[in-house]
């Protein structure tokens, strides 16, 4: 099982890496896999150590020097090149780990190496408990490693390894970070979203999902599924009785979840609930509103604190975004049940015109994750594509915060550029002056495609996208 869990994740590495380096590579057979690349611009090695901290099944990243195993007198001289800047002034520890047959133990390695960075800098001593700094070495057979950093990383399994699910997506923090967790657990997450709130709504949760895909689940294709669900919501506010609302709707979400997820021939479905979090929520309902289908429901948030969900939805970069997305509250009871009798909700479903619900599961639209923008094809036929910016142009990036760490993005010929996140484009655009051409910029191309179309749909025609890999 180990063995097909490695070959899966180097599989889903060559995927998702490739962009930085076509002739990337990827090796290893049991516990450690090493990507080695030719390319050294500092920027490609950040981006690619980021991947690979987002990338499930990776426990942890070192950034490494490999060199050929040489006398001990030359893993020290490449030892003090690594880290002589690092530990002047400061205590320190030498710690070798070695994997091999050779002639020497690890401990002779880090006397030596340790002897020879206190005689050669003046540094505060050797510290073999909580030092400063830590020089971290593996040799490996005929290898020596020198660890330059060491990142942690996000664990779980490797996608490709589990059966693929369709999780319930509203956008919001709840299903953003259930469905986040579902991917770090190495299943293939398909979303289906449940469109209450019209074509804005449904772009902000096409964002969410947008996001969540690029940065964590790109090396395999998923979908994105949209029900028109405001006739069902209709239906059940004319004809179920006010306390058995919620727990209604939410029977006819898994009904209809269920019959998507049976087209894709996927067999559980993931949602964000959390006991006890809402009124509908409390395990009586769950349990009456779990009966309504087959198959299985995944709840990973269902003893997570609210705080402790927003808290993951920040790490995992979904936070800004959840909380600019309206709350539909397609159902509102007085007095909502706690205590659902399943008796009594399905006198209450009989009143419910089941073709209406029929009627959604045929108009759902199904889209690759990387077909999003389609939905604002007649608009984007209009929006210009460049790779240079227009004399008086102003930039805007729209890419999100910890993107723009890795990778600043530099104009050499002085234009104007704005930091403005995708999810609070739609706001803040109308705060700029309409006077000026902007052109959205983002790394890929999508987002600023798909918000571009959007806007020009909305009346702004002075907008553009800035694709700078565009007839490249």
């Amino acid at each position: 099982m180990r063995r097909k869990f490695i070959r899966q994740l180097r599989k889903n590495l060559r995927e998702v890496l490739k962009e930085f380096d076509e002739g990337i590579n990827v090796t290893g057979k049991w516990d450690v896999l090493e990507v080695e690349t030719s390319n050294d611009e500092s920027i490609i090695t950040k981006q690619i150590i980021e991947r690979l901290t987002c990338t499930p099944g990776i426990a942890s990243i070192l950034k490494v020097e490999r060199h050929p195993l040489r006398e001990m007198e030359e893993i020290f001289q490449l030892t003090l090149k690594a880290y002589g800047e690092f530990i002047i002034g400061k205590t320190f520890a030498v710690r070798c780990k070695r994997n091999g047959k050779h002639q020497f133990r690890s401990v002779d390695v880090e006397q030596y190496v340790g002897r020879g960075l206190k005689n050669h800098l003046k540094t505060a001593g050797v510290k073999l408990k909580k030092p400063d700094v830590t020089v971290a070495l593996e040799i490996k057979d005929e290898f020596l490693y020198i660890i330059r950093e060491q990142v942690k990383g996000l664990g779980g399994y490797p996608l490709g390894c589990q059966d693929a699910v369709m999780s319930l997506i509203s956008g919001g923090f709840d299903s953003s970070v259930s469905s986040f967790l579902s991917i770090k657990r190495g299943l293939q997450t398909h979303y289906c979203f449940f469109n209450l709130g019209g074509k804005a709504h449904e772009l902000a949760v096409k964002e969410v999902a947008l996001f969540l895909w690029m940065k964590y689940h790109s090396s395999h294709r998923v979908k994105f599924v949209s029900v028109p669900f405001a006739g069902v919501v209709e239906e059940i506010l004319t004809q179920v009785d006010d306390s058995q609302m919620g727990v209604v709707l939410k029977r006819m979400m898994l009904r209809a979840g269920e019959r998507i997820a049976d087209d894709l021939s996927i067999k559980a479905l993931v949602t964000g609930e959390s006991v006890a979090q809402v009124s509908s929520q409390t395990l009586s309902n769950l349990a009456v509103i779990d009966t309504a289908i087959d198959s299985l429901v995944l709840r990973p948030l269902c003893t997570v604190n609210k705080q402790d969900i927003i808290d993951i939805s920040r790490d995992i970069g979904t936070e800004d975004f959840s909380k600019n997305i309206p709350e539909y509250c397609a159902v509102i009871s007085k007095k909502p049940t706690t205590k659902a009798n399943i008796g009594k909700v399905k006198r209450e479903e009989s009143r419910f015109n089941f073709d209406v619900l029929e009627s959604a599961i045929e108009s759902a639209h199904f889209q690759l994750i990387t077909e999003v923008i389609d939905d604002f094809n007649a608009a984007a036929i209009e929006v210009d594509v460049k790779n240079t910016i227009s004399n008086g142009s102003v930039v805007i990036d729209i890419r999100h915060p910890s993107e723009l760490e890795i990778s600043p993005l530099n104009i050499s010929d002085g234009a104007e550029v704005l930091n403005v996140p995708f999810y609070q484009l739609r706001t803040r655009f109308t705060e700029l002056d309409r006077d000026t051409q902007y052109m959205l910029y983002c790394d890929k191309g999508m987002m600023s495609r798909l918000h571009a179309a959007h806007l020009f749909d909305e009346g702004y025609t002075n907008v553009a996208v800035l694709d700078l890999k565009a007839g490249v």
